[in-house]
């Protein structure tokens, strides 16, 4: 078993969502929609490789349905990302636009929402054109999008991201032109068009450039790989599609040495993009700013449960009980008897003729004060 195939591709998968954060916060469409479709690339292959990790069962079949369809429009996906990004960063090394309206920024949305993700659907579609059959299942590898190898297959799958890489090219080439002419001035006029810093556009540009020379050098690889045997010739959709439902199975102990060895590079080619996106973000000074506020979140967080007190256990109380033998008040009213009460000393100082209580104002304690206590008539 390969262990390194899938582990490859989940590294991959998590490194390429590091600048995640901080382009979600810009609404940067295109770099968004990059992170996803390299995310998605990624986690299938992780996933595949572990599924047919030393075997060619056909099983998931209506995984590999979805995932060879999504391979496919991530071949059209990358390259359209890059174009948007380009354009974007050519209107703003332009004079073209000095301010950029709430109108303006949403139609800019809608367009490279259409690009990065309406024409990968729309090569999606365009490859059952020339699906020859279901899928194949390659051992180790996992399910690969079946291809007719004809003229038709060059004009639907080969030729399109071809087309856009050329496109990115140029305007790659415009916003440099634009920045050699007016370098002096040009860190004002990009704080006034945008909220992008020098060093963040520069390394936009630099990725999207990297990606397509990246994306070329894949594309005309693969091209010439697959073309290698010749083309079949075009007679009919009903011949294309006579043998649709079919699974193609390749064991890699009947794969030639060389074959197999081209398969394994074109494969790594995946989790390398994500690694080469990530290395023009991961570094970066906007990186080591979310780094920093990561970990003094975490660092508060640790803090804040060091210093929370302890709950003390509870203690127990002896509460007075009540005696027994208390009667009912109307049980007492009925045995009170008038006569038989004793005489208080309040009523015995109580002077009926004069109408007085006599009342000590200190207490007749001698160890306390140690004289008589003196007394004080209240009229009542």
């Amino acid at each position: 078993m390969h262990y390194e195939l899938p582990i490859g591709a989940f590294i991959a998968s998590f490194i390429v969502l590091i600048p995640l954060p901080w382009h979600w916060r810009a609404r940067n469409v295109p770099t968004l929609s990059l992170i996803a479709w390299l995310f998605i690339s990624n986690m299938i292959y992780a996933i595949d490789a572990v599924i047919w990790a030393g075997n060619i069962d056909v099983v998931a079949e209506v995984w590999c349905d979805i995932a060879t369809k999504l391979q496919v429009g991530s071949t059209m996906g990358l390259p359209t990302c890059c174009l948007c990004l380009c354009i974007h960063l050519e209107r703003i090394a332009s004079v073209r636009q000095v301010r950029t309206t709430p109108e303006q920024k949403r139609r800019r949305m809608i367009f490279d929402l259409l690009m990065c993700w309406g024409l990968p659907c729309i090569t999606m579609a365009l490859h059952y054109v020339v699906q020859g059959h279901r899928f194949d299942i390659v051992e180790d590898l996992g399910c690969r999008a079946a291809i007719y190898v004809s003229i038709a297959s060059i004009f639907l799958v080969w030729l399109p991201p071809i087309v856009v890489v050329i496109l990115t090219l140029g305007f790659a080439s415009a916003a440099l032109y634009h920045f050699f002419r007016r370098r002096l001035t040009f860190a004002r006029h990009l704080q006034a068009a945008s909220s992008l810093t020098p060093s963040r556009y520069f390394r936009l540009m630099a990725m999207a450039l990297a990606q397509m020379m990246w994306a070329t050098i894949v594309t005309a690889a693969d091209m010439a790989f697959t073309l290698r045997p010749g083309l079949r010739p075009w007679i009919s959709w009903a011949n294309v599609h006579s043998d649709f439902g079919r699974v193609g199975v390749f064991p890699t102990a009947f794969i030639p040495a060389q074959t197999l060895l081209v398969s394994y590079l074109i494969w790594w080619t995946v989790p390398l993009s994500a690694l080469l996106f990530a290395a023009f973000f991961a570094f970066g000074e906007d990186a080591k700013r979310e780094y920093s506020a990561c970990w003094h979140a975490v660092v508060r967080v640790v803090k804040r449960v060091l210093r929370r007190p302890s709950t003390p256990a509870p203690v127990a109380v002896d509460l007075p009980t009540l005696p027994t033998d208390l009667k009912p008040r109307s049980q007492c009213d009925s045995e009170f008897d008038p006569s038989e009460t004793e005489t208080t000393d309040a009523e015995s100082q109580y002077d009926h003729r004069k109408g007085t209580f006599d009342i000590p104002l200190a207490p007749a304690s001698e160890t306390t004060f140690g004289s008589p206590s003196s007394t004080k008539h209240w009229s009542v």
